[in-house]
């Protein structure tokens, strides 16, 4: 169900988190805190993988891979909640494309000398921003294994084309990737609520914060909201292909940031004097 707002004092529209439900609530209360309307509209749903076999496998051919890339926090909570999880090689490099998804290894006691990611200062924490830091390694011969969620992420628009595109420039670079679904994303079951508040912000001056374009397709894919003009409405995407996704689902206003809360809180300020 989504949170109740607060009163505001930084912006007068409400601000809707898509992110999977332990995210939205978190975002949240952090901008909440920050002065705006905030309420949590989850659009993807996070539940364990369909099966634990591949997961167990990984863990127990760990010692076989240079690196081990996690897509999100999502990724790390899974792999590592696994029965079969066990100490890492000490020569294990832990891939993350941005800082959420490195507090979730910092969290699940990896090394923070065994982690790559991008900067805090990165223009975008993404795929392209990780090989920046990871790319010009000697990958010839290496197994890389990648862990990520089942879903249609083919048909989700493009949603999977980061982690697809990094794993092109690793065999480019002579590596073996492997993949691995550690847990699910898939659409959730909204309520009656929950639809009408959807329904309500096509046009109500509420700001939508998108994370995923993943989340853009649930939203627009489901058949209670078929037919609903979105070109009255405004959003916050973290990442141009989300941004490119929301313009092409018919949103009026979609204005891109940075995904680093102080750079969403300013992007929500600014997008008060925007109107479809």
């Amino acid at each position: 169900m989504p949170s109740m707002p607060v009163p505001a004092t930084g912006a007068a529209a409400p601000v809707i988190v898509t992110r999977p439900a332990a995210d939205a609530e978190h975002w949240v209360q952090q901008l909440q805190q920050a002065g705006f309307t905030a309420e949590a509209l989850p659009l993807i749903a996070i539940a364990p993988a369909s099966d634990a076999a591949p997961t167990a496998q990984a863990w127990q051919t760990l010692d076989r891979y240079a690196a081990c890339m996690f897509v999100s926090g999502n990724a790390v909570d899974y792999f590592f909640k696994s029965p079969a999880a066990s100490g890492l090689p000490p020569s294990l490099r832990l891939m993350a494309p941005g800082p959420g998804t490195v507090a979730a290894l910092l969290a699940a006691g990896v090394p923070a000398g065994q982690i790559d990611a991008p900067g805090d200062h990165a223009e975008q924490f993404d795929s392209e921003a990780l090989w920046a830091v990871v790319g010009q390694r000697d990958w010839r011969g290496l197994l890389v294994l990648v862990l990520r969620g089942e879903g249609p992420d083919a048909a989700a628009g493009g949603v999977s084309s980061g982690r697809d595109w990094i794993a092109r420039q690793w065999e480019a670079a002579g590596a073996r990737v492997d993949f691995v679904g550690v847990y699910q994303r898939r659409a959730p079951d909204f309520s009656g609520e929950q639809v009408e508040r959807a329904r309500a912000a096509c046009s109500d001056g509420s700001v939508w914060l998108f994370s995923s374009s993943e989340a853009v397709a649930n939203l627009t894919r489901l058949p209670a909201l078929a037919g609903a003009d979105w070109r009255g409405a405004r959003a916050v995407a973290t990442h141009p292909r989300i941004v490119e996704a929301v313009r092409a689902a018919g949103w009026g206003v979609v204005v891109a940031s940075r995904p680093a809360l102080k750079d969403i809180r300013d992007t929500l300020a600014s997008i008060e004097s925007l109107h479809p």
